[in-house]
């Protein structure tokens, strides 16, 4: 039986909008050596001052809804494993052309680039069979390792391959 305990932690709307193929990519500063991780909700970023002006106006109300996970307890509900399938480097000023790939404004990604090259991760993300409640990951920044592993048995992909392949071959130019 496949299992994972590996994650990433990343912003609740973020992730729904990857789980939910509004997203396909998540734009770094920095690359990676994981290859495959299960998506942790955090919730820091809603917690700021008029965070919603920071999202492309088609989303935004997508994301006051999606703004904080599922909790039950000091639990959080983890739904979706992201497979990265590529990494590629653009310029800061190239950004722009891929805002259909992402939810944030283009001036929110320059700004966090700071005219640092961007690592775009152009993950394949699946849906869990059963969400599973992870127990809190405290200290743990970008990445945390669960106490148990999650099973990725009868997870679905979120994009059918058609739709995956076709995103991948627009980006990857």
């Amino acid at each position: 039986m496949n299992k994972i305990n590996k994650c990433l932690k990343e912003w609740n709307a973020t992730i729904e909008a990857l789980g939910q193929g509004k997203q396909t990519i998540l734009i770094r500063t920095y690359k990676t050596n994981l290859e495959e991780f299960l998506l942790y909700p955090t919730v820091s970023y809603a917690l700021k001052d008029d965070f919603i002006k920071n999202f492309q106006k088609k989303h935004q109300s997508f994301i006051q809804e999606n703004a904080l996970p599922k909790k039950e307890d000091d639990k959080t509900e983890i739904k979706y494993y992201a497979k990265l399938e590529n990494i590629t480097e653009k310029s800061s000023l190239r950004i722009g052309s891929l805002r259909n790939f992402y939810i944030w404004t283009p001036e929110h990604v320059k700004s966090y680039l700071k005219g640092q090259k961007a690592q775009i991760w152009v993950l394949r993300i699946f849906k869990l069979k059963k969400p599973y409640m992870a127990e809190p990951t405290p200290g743990a920044i970008r990445y945390a390792n669960l106490k148990q592993e999650v099973s990725l048995e009868g997870m679905k992909p979120v994009l059918s391959n058609e739709q995956f392949y076709k995103t991948l071959a627009v980006i990857g130019k």
